[in-house]
């Protein structure tokens, strides 16, 4: 098979959270262990940080992964889902597994996926581990697929485990409250094994520290440690921050690429991380100054606050449960413009009246359905966003609903696209 025809093959043998979502999870390591045993357990073979966290974990472990490339290290980064390309999962320095790797993969072990009757997850990460012990990568960045103490990558013994937060998401597979959620995402942690918090709340402190200490982990909370204060410019290509550690002036004027009210928790997060990690790699200042000035550049990161057009500005972000969203709306409030026009299509399993009751009253909707079996039909979207005062049209793809939405903008409108990965991966 060539390439087409492999990820054919894998998007329609494996069970595929991102299509049908709650059916393709199996909350089991049996065949995640089973699978890497016959692969050799590659897992084994290169040094891991693990990163957990309902919203922020793809941002930290891209930055994270950064950091280590301008440090010099030959980094692995495997992250989920993708938006264009299956090969963004997969990465080294950067650059996405090459095509033949993938079909390599898939063809040498295409039987024993087929007795074990793997998740599309379970294969992918197989698939991630393997590659990154051939190309004898110096340290990976792992992000978890869902939850933690379940997810696939939970087979890894990190040098560091970080949970960026903790928000109300899966709540049919991970728990209806945040303390059940939190206890999921601590299963991460390892004995011996430092973790960070990227944020200290109420609900769920309590059951990370009980964890730690379990485990005989070292517990460190990020915002409680690191502060970024964000300086104010008007730009519409990076943030600047000056970051202190326990008070005390630790990089100053620091440019980040990366938009959104969200960020600085996310830096938080990163320089505590980065800060236990140089105990064991070496990591100077000016390593991590070009880490976060160039997260794009070396990672290719998409979809985090993403500019797409200037006039009028068009901006792409995938969060897409309460917690991300709830960011994404303070970010809008801050913003100056003449209109808001809101291209919003979302999957059928989040908590859709707790996202449209976040949603400004003010903006113009375009009800739409990304084109998978979880996305939810425009229709019901619309009707559900009527009942709590949001205005609109409703629109038979994501293609339609944002040509229309660039149609109808002023030059000093903006256009913003979210709701799920999905709708942003059509417009990208």
């Amino acid at each position: 098979m060539n390439y087409a025809e492999t990820t054919s093959w894998m998007f329609n043998k494996f069970p595929m959270y991102q299509k049908i979502g709650a059916k393709a999870y199996k909350p089991d390591l049996g065949n995640i262990v089973e699978l890497l045993d016959f692969l050799g357990n590659p897992q084994n073979r290169f040094k891991t940080v693990h990163v957990a966290g309902t919203n922020g974990k793809g941002t930290v472990s891209h930055t994270l992964a950064s950091i280590f490339q301008e440090c010099g290290y030959k980094t692995g980064l495997y992250t989920s889902p993708h938006l264009l390309d299956y090969r963004e999962r997969i990465r080294v320095n950067g650059q996405m597994i090459d095509e033949q790797s993938v079909i390599d993969f898939i063809g040498n072990n295409r039987s024993k996926f087929e007795e074990l009757q793997l998740s599309f997850f379970e294969m992918a990460t197989g698939m991630a581990f393997d590659y990154f012990a051939k190309e004898k990568v110096d340290i990976a960045i792992i992000e978890v697929g869902l939850g933690g103490r379940l997810d696939s990558t939970n087979v890894i013994k990190p040098e560091l485990s970080v949970i960026t937060n903790i928000s109300l998401d899966h709540v049919n597979m991970l728990g209806n409250t945040l303390t059940e959620i939190a206890s999921e995402k601590a299963g991460i942690i390892k004995p011996n094994a430092p973790v960070v918090i990227g944020e200290t709340q109420t609900e769920t402190k309590d059951v990370f520290i009980a964890k730690a200490a379990e485990c005989h982990a070292p517990i460190f909370f990020a915002d409680q440690i690191i502060d970024c204060d964000k300086i104010h410019i008007e730009s519409l290509d990076y943030q600047k921050f000056d970051i202190w550690k326990n008070n005390d002036l630790y990089l100053e004027a620091v440019e980040f690429p990366l938009l959104g009210y969200y960020q600085k928790k996310n830096l938080a997060t990163v320089i505590c991380a980065v800060e236990i990690l140089k105990e064991k790699f070496n990591i100077e200042k000016k390593d991590i100054v070009n880490g976060l000035e160039f997260v794009v550049k070396n990672t290719n990161l998409m979809g985090r606050w993403q500019i797409l057009c200037r006039q009028p500005l068009v901006i792409a972000d995938t969060g897409h449960n309460v917690g991300g969203v709830k960011e994404i709306t303070m970010q809008l409030s801050d913003m100056t413009f003449r209109k808001l026009h809101f291209v919003l299509g979302c999957v059928n399993d989040k908590d859709i009246d707790g996202i449209l009751n976040l949603l400004p009253h003010y903006a113009e909707y375009y009800f739409c359905k990304a084109d998978i079996p979880r996305g939810l039909d425009a229709n019901i979207l619309a009707a559900k966003a009527f009942e709590v005062g949001l205005r609109g049209n409703i629109y038979e793809s994501v293609r339609q609903a944002y040509h229309s939405a660039l149609n109808n903008a002023h030059f000093d409108d903006v256009v913003f696209i979210g709701g799920s990965n999905f709708t942003v991966a059509e417009v990208i």
